[in-house]
C-alpha cells in the first residue's frame, strides 16, 4: 500500500505557482520555485549516503530547518527535530541512538556543535551559509545551502504505508527519552482532514508559532504547502508580540498553544476586532480557558475557532471543538471541551482493565485509527504497553483522564500519571526528581507543577530532603543536565518529605502547602525551619479539607 509523499504538494505548487513565496523568515522570502529546487538537490543528497534512513535538523524555527525537513521527505527519509535546549550529554545520547545519514544544522543549531558533540556528529553535515561552529573544526562533509546549485533529486520519491515521517522525541519517565515514530499515511490523513476544514488556499498566509521539535509545527508547515499558501516564521522577539505580527503580516491561519492567549491579554494586545484578518484560528497542547476563547473570539470577528487534541503519538491531533457561543466547556473546569474524533479516528473512554465505559463515567481517553504513531524508537516493550491491541483493534492510551458526555462530545480531565506541560513542552516529573536525586546527592526528592492555571501548569517547584548542598548549587547543577523548560522555578529544602496511605510521595500534598502559603520560610541555611516543620503535618491535613479546587494534575 502506497501513500502520498509529504512534499508533493509543494513540488506540483512549484510547477503552477514557482514565484509565489512558500517561507518567509526575518525578512527573506523563498518561493515555490526556489524551496522546491533546493529540497529537491538536499533529497538527492540524502539519498546518496542513505544507510539508517534518518535525517537530524538540530535547528531553530527557520527557513533552513524547513529546507531540510523538506529534502528529507522529499527523500522518502525520516527527519528527527533535535532541540535547542538539550544539555550536550542529552544530544550525545540521542546522536549515538540514531545513527543519523547526515544532519543539517542552522546557526543556532551550530552554537551547539562542541568538541563532544561534533565526534557523534554523521559524515554528511547540510550547515546554513556564513556558519560555523566556534572553536570546532568540524572535519565533516559540509555542503553549505548557498552551494547547493544542482537539482539531483528529481520529484518527490514514491513512498509505501509504513514510510516513517519523522520522529518526536518526548521526555520519559525513565529519563530516556520516548521517541515517537510517525508515519507518512498518518500525517495524510491529518492534513486531508484538516484541508477539507480549512480550505486553506494560496491566498493564505500562516503563521510558524512553534518550534519543530513541537508537532504542531507540522500542521503549520505542511497544512501550509498543501494549501499553496505563505507560511510566515515568527522570531522569538516576535513571539512576545503575537498581535503585531498578525497584522504587520496579514495572517489568516493560526495555530498555537493557548498561553499566547494568556500573554496577549495580560499585556493588552487582544482588543476586540484587533486581529481583523483571521479565518481561520485553531488552539492545541494545552487546555484552553474558556475566558480566553471568548476573548479570541471578540478580537478575531472573522475567524472561526477550534480547540483542537490530541497526543504526539496520534499525529498532531485527532479531536475537534470548535468554539462558538455558547461555549461547550468541561463542567467544572473552566475549558473548553476537546469535542469529537476526526474522521479515520475512534475514541473510548477506558477503565483500568481496558473496558468502555459509560457516557458520563471518567476514564482514560484511548484513541484508535489512522493516524496512531508506530510506537516509540527502540522500545518495543513500551510500545506494545501503550499501544495495546483491544478486541482486534490497536488503541493509543493516552494517560488523560477525560470523560464523554450525553452528546457525544470528549472532555479533558487532566492527567492519570504525573506528566505535565508547561508551555506545550511535554515533561514528566519522574524525570525531572531522577535529575534532582542526582544534582542533590539525596534520594528524598519530588517535583511538583506549580502554579497550576486553568488545569495547566505554568512551572515546577521541587523539594529535597537530608542535602549538604544549598538550593542554588542544586539548580546550577541541573541547568547542566536538563533543557529551561524542565527547571524548577524554586527548590525547597525540607527535613521530611509527606507521604500518602501507600507510602508514596504525597504531590497533592505539597501543592496544598504551595496553594496556602505553608512553605517557603528558611533558616541561614535555607532549609525549612524546624518550627515550620512542626506544624506541616496539621497544616496539611487541616488545608486539604479546605481546599476546594480540584485536584492537582500529577
Amino acid at each position: 500500500m502506497t501513500t502520498r509523499n509529504l512534499a508533493r504538494p509543494l513540488f506540483q505548487f512549484a510547477r503552477s505557482q514557482p514565484d509565489a513565496v512558500a517561507i518567509s523568515s526575518g525578512g527573506e522570502a523563498w518561493s515555490y520555485g526556489e524551496t522546491a529546487r533546493v529540497a529537491a538537490a538536499l533529497a538527492g543528497r540524502f539519498a546518496a549516503v542513505r544507510s539508517s534512513g534518518r535525517i537530524g535538523i538540530l535547528a531553530s524555527r527557520s527557513a533552513v530547518a524547513c529546507l531540510g525537513i523538506l529534502g528529507t521527505v522529499w527523500a522518502g527519509l525520516t527527519y528527527v527535530p533535535l532541540s535547542l535546549k538539550l544539555p550536550e550529554e542529552r544530544l550525545v545520547e540521542l546522536l549515538k541512538a540514531l545513527a543519523l545519514d547526515a544532519i543539517v544544522i542552522d546557526h543556532r543549531g551550530a552554537g551547539m556543535i562542541s568538541a563532544t558533540v561534533h565526534e557523534y556528529l554523521p559524515k554528511l553535515v547540510i550547515m546554513a551559509a556564513n556558519v560555523k561552529p566556534s572553536g570546532v573544526s568540524l572535519g565533516k562533509d559540509i555542503v553549505y545551502l548557498t552551494d547547493i546549485k544542482e537539482i539531483v533529486g528529481g520529484e518527490p520519491a514514491p513512498i509505501d504505508s509504513d514510510n516513517i515521517a519523522y520522529i518526536e522525541f518526548t521526555s520519559g519517565t525513565t529519563g530516556k527519552p520516548k521517541g515517537v515514530m510517525v508515519p507518512a499515511i498518518a500525517v495524510n490523513n491529518y492534513l486531508q482532514v484538516m484541508q477539507e476544514w480549512s480550505g486553506m488556499s494560496p491566498t493564505d498566509r500562516a503563521a510558524e508559532t512553534c518550534d519543530i521539535t513541537f508537532d504542531l509545527s507540522v500542521h503549520n508547515m505542511f497544512l501550509t504547502w498543501h494549501g499553496g499558501a505563505s507560511l510566515h516564521i515568527m522570531s522569538a522577539i516576535q513571539m512576545l508580540q503575537p498581535a503585531r505580527f498578525i497584522r504587520d503580516h496579514g495572517i489568516t491561519c493560526w495555530l498555537s498553544v493557548p498561553s499566547i492567549i494568556g500573554l496577549m491579554r495580560k499585556t493588552n494586545m487582544l482588543k476586540p476586532a484587533s486581529l481583523a484578518s483571521l479565518r481561520i484560528s485553531m488552539f492545541c497542547g494545552e487546555p484552553l480557558p474558556s475566558g480566553a476563547a471568548q476573548a479570541w473570539l471578540e478580537a478575531a470577528p472573522n475567524s472561526r475557532v477550534d480547540n483542537i487534541y490530541g497526543p504526539t503519538e496520534a499525529t498532531i491531533a485527532c479531536l475537534r471543538q470548535v468554539v462558538e457561543t455558547p461555549i461547550a466547556v468541561t463542567a467544572g473546569r473552566g475549558i473548553v471541551a476537546i469535542g469529537c474524533a476526526f474522521p479515520g479516528m475512534s475514541v473510548a473512554v477506558f477503565d483500568q482493565h481496558n473496558q468502555k465505559v459509560k457516557v458520563g463515567v471518567p476514564g482514560e481517553i484511548a484513541l484508535c485509527g489512522i493516524q496512531l504513531a508506530r510506537g516509540y524508537f527502540g522500545q518495543p516493550e513500551l510500545t506494545r504497553e501503550r499501544f495495546p491491541v483491544i478486541d482486534g483493534e490497536r488503541w493509543y492510551l493516552t494517560g488523560d483522564l477525560g470523560v464523554e458526555d450525553e452528546n457525544g462530545i470528549f472532555h479533558h480531565l487532566g492527567r492519570l500519571d504525573n506528566q505535565i506541560k508547561i508551555m506545550g513542552n511535554r515533561v514528566e516529573l519522574e524525570e525531572v526528581e531522577m535529575h534532582l536525586r542526582a544534582a542533590s546527592g539525596s534520594d528524598e526528592v519530588a517535583a511538583v507543577a506549580w502554579p497550576i492555571e486553568h488545569g495547566s501548569a505554568t512551572g515546577i517547584v521541587g523539594f529535597v530532603v537530608n542535602t549538604k548542598l544549598r538550593p542554588e548549587q542544586i539548580q546550577a547543577s541541573l541547568a547542566e543536565k536538563v533543557a529551561s523548560y524542565m527547571m524548577p522555578s524554586d527548590l525547597h529544602l525540607m527535613d521530611a518529605l509527606p507521604l500518602n496511605g501507600n507510602g508514596k510521595v504525597d504531590r497533592a500534598a505539597l501543592g496544598i502547602l504551595l496553594s496556602h502559603g505553608l512553605v517557603g520560610v528558611r533558616d541561614g541555611t535555607g532549609r525549612q525551619s524546624a518550627l515550620e516543620q512542626m506544624t506541616v503535618a496539621p497544616l496539611v491535613h487541616r488545608a486539604a479539607h479546605l481546599d476546594k479546587t480540584p485536584a492537582l494534575q500529577g
